[in-house]
C-alpha cells in the first residue's frame, strides 16, 4: 500500500532565478539538516535539456519505536538521490527524489514541477507529489503517517528555503530566521528582567535608608 500525497506553491521569482537558486539552495538557515552535496553525473541532452544526478546525505532522526530495526550509524542519517532535468525551451525544471537509505522500511519518493506561472510571467510554480510506502508488516499505517508528517515539514523548510537564497541573490535582505526571531527576543527579554530588576533592588535599597 502506498500513501500519495500531493501539493501545490508558488515562489515570487522568475523561473530563470529559481533554476539558478535551485543549485545555490545550500546551504542555508533553513537546511542544517542537509550534510553534504555531490553530483554523481551531469550533461546536455541533443535537446539542449540539462541532467543531473546529485547525492545528498541529510541527517534523519528516525522515532523510537522505529530504530531497533535500524543500524545504529543509519538512524541518524539518510543518503538521497536527486534526478533534475531542466528544460530550457518548454520552460520546465522537473526534479526526483528518493531515499537510498533503509528504504525497506520506508520510501519517500518526490515528484516536483517548477513552471511559469501562467497568469503572471515573474512567479514560478511548483507541482509537488509524494508516494510514501513500507514493508513493515503490520505498522504500514504509522509509518506512512510518520513519513508524511515529515515530509510536510520538509517541505515547509525547502520553501523558506528557497525564498532565503533569492532574496540573497536579488540584493535583499532575507527575513529573519525563526531561530534569529527567537534568539532577539530572548535577549530583549532578559534585558527587561535585567532593568526591572535593577529597579526592584534600587525601590529596596530606597527603602532602607527611609
Amino acid at each position: 500500500m502506498v500513501k500519495y500525497y500531493c501539493c501545490a506553491g508558488m515562489l515570487k521569482s522568475s523561473w530563470d532565478q529559481v533554476c539558478v537558486a535551485f543549485w545555490q539552495r545550500y546551504p542555508n538557515p533553513y537546511s542544517n539538516h542537509v550534510l553534504t552535496e555531490d553530483i554523481i553525473f551531469r550533461e546536455v541532452t541533443p535537446t539542449n535539456c540539462l541532467l543531473s544526478r546529485r547525492l545528498l546525505t541529510k541527517t534523519s532522526r528516525a522515532p523510537r519505536w522505529m530504530e531497533p530495526y535500524l543500524p545504529k550509524q543509519m538512524s541518524s542519517s539518510a543518503y538521497i538521490i536527486e534526478d533534475s532535468i531542466v528544460d530550457p525551451q518548454k520552460r520546465t525544471m522537473t526534479t526526483l527524489t528518493w531515499n537510498i537509505s533503509h528504504a525497506r522500511l520506508m520510501s519517500v519518493e518526490e515528484r516536483c514541477k517548477y513552471y511559469i506561472n501562467p497568469e503572471n510571467g515573474s512567479c514560478t510554480e511548483i507541482k509537488r507529489e509524494a508516494w510514501i510506502s513500507t514493508t513493515i508488516y503490520g505498522l504500514s499505517r504509522a509509518v506512512q503517517e510518520f513519513g508524511l508528517r515529515r515530509f510536510k515539514n520538509s517541505v515547509t523548510k525547502t520553501m523558506k528555503g528557497f525564498e532565503y537564497v533569492l532574496a540573497k541573490m536579488q540584493g535583499e535582505t532575507p527575513s529573519r530566521t525563526l531561530t534569529e526571531t527567537a534568539t532577539e527576543r530572548a535577549r530583549e527579554t532578559a534585558l527587561a528582567a535585567k532593568e526591572k530588576a535593577k529597579d526592584l533592588a534600587s525601590q529596596a535599597q530606597k527603602k532602607q535608608y527611609v
